[in-house]
């Protein structure tokens, strides 16, 4: 019996000579036939540590080396996109949380306090 093979993405390399490849299958829903995306992840040997997040591998079943890992990574399918950070230019003497125009707080209304007596008028 032939080798399932697989097409996923890489979603995790943390792991010493293994990764985590996340495959995305479309079916259709048997009740409402809408179209949904089912996914599954799977742990894959790395022998040399060379494949990175974010990147479309094939992966090939194999006999299990570990509890988790039964797959084996075949080649890049294609590459990981390029992660772009933005330098964002901070005025160092404004305040991060500049107050905005506070309203005086509300006198607080207690049960305990005494009510201010009117005073009697004396004639």
């Amino acid at each position: 019996m032939p080798k399932r093979v697989l097409t996923g993405t890489v979603v995790s390399d943390k792991g010493d000579k293994t990764v985590v490849v996340r495959v995305e299958r479309r079916v259709k829903h048997p009740l409402y036939g809408k179209i949904i995306k089912l996914s599954k992840k799977y742990h894959a040997h790395d022998e040399g540590n060379a494949f990175k997040l974010g990147e479309q591998v094939r992966i090939q079943e194999c006999a299990p080396l570990s509890k988790l890992k039964s797959w084996t990574v075949l080649e890049r399918v294609g590459a990981a996109p390029a992660i772009v950070d933005e330098i964002v230019d901070v005025d160092v003497n404004k305040p991060v949380n500049a107050p905005k125009d506070e309203k005086p707080a509300k006198a607080i209304k207690g049960k305990g306090k005494a009510k201010a007596e009117p005073e009697a008028a004396e004639a």
